[in-house]
């Protein structure tokens, strides 16, 4: 779905509604929500009478951190090579996704997030907010600039 969600903004015309949830351009800050915002469905999708909060905060910390490790592990492999690649990215994201799901499995058998859940979802909303804030509203730092 997030490999979709890449080239959705340009296959709709460059909506603008459809811009909050699908990277508007290339740049880091944008490239989180190819994460981020499939998960959101995902979870919604997947969740039933069944799903308790100890499954829901470890979807929240899986998202939470499969998002997070797009700028974190950009930004340091970059670093070392003194430049982007394709082919890293395109791992990263891969990589990014399946350390999400990871997370959220082992975190939903032993249940030790279940106190965080307010926090966590609290998490999840803020960084859904400033996406939708920082895609026409950016600011001036790097991660918001296009590579």
């Amino acid at each position: 779905m997030g490999t979709l969600f890449h080239f959705a903004y340009e296959w709709s015309g460059e909506n603008p509604v459809v811009g909050l949830i699908s990277p508007v351009n290339e740049s880091v800050w944008e490239h989180m929500k190819l994460i981020f915002f499939p998960m959101v469905i995902f979870g919604l999708l997947k969740k039933d009478k069944e799903t308790n909060t100890c499954q829901t905060s470890a979807y929240y910390a899986g998202m939470l951190t499969g998002t997070f490790l797009i700028p974190v592990v950009f930004y340091i492999y970059t670093a070392i090579l003194g430049k982007s690649s394709l082919i890293f990215d395109i791992l990263l994201f891969y990589v990014s996704v399946f350390i999400a799901f990871a997370i959220s499995l082992y975190f939903s058998k032993n249940c030790l997030l279940q106190k965080y859940n307010k926090w966590l979802f609290a998490a999840v909303l803020l960084l859904m907010a400033l996406f939708f804030v920082f895609t026409y509203a950016p600011p001036s730092l790097p991660i918001f600039m296009t590579s």
